[in-house]
């Protein structure tokens, strides 16, 4: 099983953590599976940006990203050559490192 090294964040793992998730499971149900509550307003639909990540190793690893992804990718806070969505990028059988960064664009959460 892949294991996702998630580089220290303030908010969703302030000491950084490591989790193990199958191939074929999404960054971001790897996570929320394993209580690191990362932001994912759509549902992990492909229809918002805020389950963005920046994959600091292992890309290539990864499903490519389809035209969806990269035109939403296009409105990410924060964007880098290396960037997904994590509900759309599925594991193969390389262990990753990602970045969440500090700051997605969610207006829900930002009216409060």
């Amino acid at each position: 099983m892949p294991i996702i090294k998630i580089l220290p964040h303030p908010e969703y793992c302030p000491r950084g953590a490591q989790v193990s998730a199958p191939a074929g499971t999404s960054i971001c149900e790897a996570l929320l599976d394993n209580n690191i509550k990362i932001e994912h307003a759509c549902d992990m639909v492909c229809a918002c940006t805020t389950c963005h990540v920046i994959v600091r190793e292992g890309y290539s690893s990864l499903n490519a990203p389809d035209e969806n992804e990269e035109d939403l990718l296009d409105r990410a806070w924060g964007l880098e050559p290396l960037s997904r969505l994590s509900c759309q990028a599925v594991l193969a059988q390389q262990d990753v490192v990602v970045e969440i960064p500090k700051y997605s664009i969610n207006q829900v959460k930002e009216g409060h």
